[in-house]
């Protein structure tokens, strides 16, 4: 069984997915493969760099504030990007559930609904936080201004949005109420299976 995990920036979904995996669950981060692919793939590296040019690449490592810069108000270079990406993510997450062998995986990937590949989950879990709290993780985290944040969040959907198209919701507002959540929806999962 495959669930997705989602939420917007900053709700925390980093901490939730330790919660999943001291449960022995594996999960799979579906950005940070991305990135890592971005820098392996020999043929990701050609198409990205056919894509933005020569910058694109420094000393054979993926620019990311570059990418970012060119993509943030460019909805077709952002599509054009992830039709290189997501292909090949998407058969690196295929190699990686068959070398699984536990009752559920999780599949973390921030925009999920945006991108519109709820189809590909079994359940979908998203996180929510209070926004001023997700604001003040994000800047601390990335050390970015609240515009940065807020422009980011903008290009996300709406929590209430998510949250309808969500089969479970966790509000990770509190860490100790957010713990219990996973414990309670891991064993929903784990019953949900036994049926």
């Amino acid at each position: 069984m495959i669930v997705g995990l989602t939420g917007g920036i900053g709700s925390g979904k980093s901490t939730i997915l330790e919660y999943f995996k001291s449960f022995g669950i594996p999960v799979y981060i579906a950005d940070d493969e991305a990135k890592k692919l971005m820098n392996r793939s020999k043929v990701i590296k050609r198409k990205l760099i056919s894509l933005f040019g020569e910058k694109a690449y420094v000393d054979d490592i993926l620019n990311r504030p570059y990418l970012a810069s060119k993509i943030f108000n460019d909805k077709t270079l952002l599509s054009k990007m992830n039709a290189i990406v997501h292909p090949k993510v998407a058969s690196h997450f295929k190699r990686w559930l068959n070398s699984q062998d536990s009752e559920y995986v999780i599949k973390e990937v921030a925009i999920i609904f945006e991108n519109n590949l709820q189809d590909q989950y079994d359940y979908i879990i998203t996180v929510v936080a209070d926004e001023d709290l997700r604001m003040q993780r994000v800047m601390k985290r990335d050390n970015v201004s609240q515009e940065k944040v807020k422009a980011i969040m903008k290009n996300q959907w709406s929590d209430a949005d998510k949250i309808e198209k969500s089969d479970f919701v966790i509000v990770n507002d509190d860490l100790q109420k957010a713990k219990k959540q996973v414990r309670d929806i891991h064993n929903m999962l784990l019953k949900i299976l036994k049926h």
